[in-house]
């Protein structure tokens, strides 16, 4: 099966196919959720016509997110990437045991979606912007209580992430004892197709999948790694997901950071902010073997930074 793509021609939206670094249209530009919850028969007859249609090649297009999920869930499943993060707690500072009982994760806006090629704008106040090398699984179907045994017939297909970051202000969130919030919410990348999981067969490693992985900034890569390394699968994230919990049709389960996929696992091995926050004029740029390439440029902020005011105090000083 071939890998779909939403693309932009003359301000107008497509589906199309990519074939040997070209894409071509889908007749009708069918929804790519649709298309793949269809008989295998009918996408067949579908993708035969796709043949006659206009082409173009992948350089040349303009990609959309290949799918718009109501909700996305973002994992912590590379345990090297946890390993090195806890180093900013002490260089001696162990992964917790709470993180090998199971694939916590939290949640994203999906409403922050971002395709590859886009401009990502500062976000306010942060000096530390940062990004996060992942790999998105798209639900294909609306389910519950998945068992393990069941779970690879749900998987639509995988796309490459970016789950983009301002570090001192996640920091400062955390600190209250909740997740990131608007450290994390501003901007997400998701693309830049949707390849099938019989594409990636050829890569299987039992229920894992190598893939080659890495991350560059202004052309220097940064950070590698590989897919093979996830501390879970990506039917065992679908499973602890929809436990007790509905994951919907178009959802996106992303894997979490790759070891050396983000800068601030360098600066918490390091000690030191090196390499250097992004910054305006930036480009990050990510490769995962058999998924593609995402990338993005860094421009100046575009919000104009609203605050808030600090928070009124309700109890006496003798009560705090």
């Amino acid at each position: 099966m071939p890998r779909y793509a939403r693309y932009v021609e003359n301000g107008i939206e497509h589906t199309g196919v990519v074939f040997h670094d070209r894409v071509q249209d889908l007749p009708g530009d069918p929804d790519i959720l649709t298309l793949l919850q269809a008989p295998e028969q009918e996408r067949r007859e579908l993708l035969a016509k796709a043949g006659r249609q206009q082409r173009r090649p992948v350089d040349d297009a303009t990609f959309a997110v290949p799918v718009q999920p109501r909700a996305m869930r973002d994992f912590l499943v590379f345990e090297a990437h946890i390993a090195g993060m806890k180093k900013l707690d002490g260089p001696d500072t162990p992964v917790p045991d709470q993180w090998y009982e199971a694939p916590a994760f939290l949640f994203m806006n999906p409403w922050s979606l971002l395709p590859t090629g886009t401009d990502v704008p500062m976000p306010p106040f942060t000096q530390r912007l940062d990004f996060e090398l992942e790999v998105a699984m798209i639900v294909k179907n609306t389910v519950r209580d998945v068992p393990i045994e069941e779970a690879h017939e749900h998987i639509a297909g995988f796309c490459l992430f970016n789950d983009w970051s301002a570090r001192d202000i996640q920091g400062n969130e955390m600190r209250i004892g909740l997740g990131p919030s608007k450290g994390k919410d501003f901007a997400n990348t998701m693309g830049p197709w949707l390849t099938t999981p019989d594409e990636l067969e050829q890569f299987r490693e039992g229920d894992r999948y190598a893939l080659d992985m890495s991350v560059a900034v202004n052309g220097e890569v940064v950070g590698t790694d590989n897919l093979r390394n996830m501390s879970w699968s990506f039917e065992e994230m679908l499973v602890h997901a929809s436990r007790g919990a509905v994951v919907g049709a178009g959802d996106v389960l992303a894997t979490g950071t790759a070891s050396q996929g983000a800068l601030s696992e360098r600066w918490a091995r390091g000690g030191e902010l090196t390499p250097p926050p992004l910054q305006p004029g930036d480009v990050v740029t990510m490769t995962v073997e058999g998924l593609g390439t995402i990338e993005n440029r860094i421009v100046e902020p575009t919000s104009p930074g609203h605050t808030t005011p600090r928070a009124r105090r309700t109890y006496a000083a003798d009560r705090l």
